[in-house]
This record gives C-alpha cells, sequence and structure tokens, in this order.
C-alpha cells in the first residue's frame, strides 16, 4: 500500500514561515503529480499547489502564488512545500496527495492517495 507522510507543520506567527515535508512510500512510482491541498475549519478542502514528475507543469492556487513554492525530490520520493508571509487565512490542516497520472489538476477527486494531514496555525 502507499504511504504519504506530512510532517512540518505548527504555530507561527502571521508574516512567517513554515517548511511543509511529505515522504511517500510503499511502491515504486512512475510519472505522476504530487501535490498539496488544505482545509480550514468548517470550510472545503481547497487545492494549494502541484507539481509532475518532470517538473515542467506546476500549478498553485492563486490565494498562495508568489507566497509558496512546491518542490519534489523524485529520487526520495519526498514533496515540499515552503511556506512564506503566512496569514491566519492560511490555518488549515494541510495534506499531501498524489495523482497517478502526469497531468496536474486542482480537483482532489482526481488524487488517489492521500496522506494524513499536517496543522499549520498562524497566529495574528
Amino acid at each position: 500500500q502507499v504511504q504519504l507522510v506530512e510532517s512540518g507543520g505548527g504555530l507561527v506567527q502571521a508574516g512567517g514561515s513554515l517548511r511543509l515535508s511529505c515522504a511517500a512510500s510503499g511502491r515504486t512510482f512512475g510519472s505522476y503529480v504530487m501535490g498539496w491541498f488544505r482545509q480550514a475549519p468548517g470550510k472545503e478542502r481547497e487545492f494549494v499547489a502541484a507539481r509532475n514528475y518532470i517538473g515542467g507543469s506546476t500549478k498553485y492556487a492563486e490565494s498562495v502564488k508568489a507566497r509558496f513554492t512546491i518542490s519534489r525530490d523524485n529520487a526520495k520520493n519526498q514533496l515540499y512545500l515552503q511556506m512564506n508571509s503566512l496569514q491566519p487565512e492560511d490555518t488549515a490542516v494541510y495534506y499531501c496527495a498524489i495523482r497517478l497520472a502526469n497531468t496536474v489538476v486542482i480537483t482532489g477527486e482526481d488524487y488517489d492517495y492521500w496522506g494524513q494531514g499536517t496543522q499549520v496555525t498562524v497566529s495574528s
């Protein structure tokens, strides 16, 4: 089975930074998309960022563009999310996900495996 384990969440003041990591294990992955989603209390899950295997295709939600950077280490099956200039509205549980295809999409239903999530809390 595929396992995705997120880490790096925590409490940070507004304007601060965090770096999330996601480790994938359990199978040999071919070309695939890895992405980040988040869900705030009382809100629907929303897309944050995703990147294909080679890195030629990357998408960001408008709300995080220019503040967040997604990257991956394919040799290690690791995904990262560098989050800068964090704001209270970024508070959410952040989830790592894998889509077993090479086209980047922003709909959660098109992702095949999910991690358990890591909490990010930004205080004002």
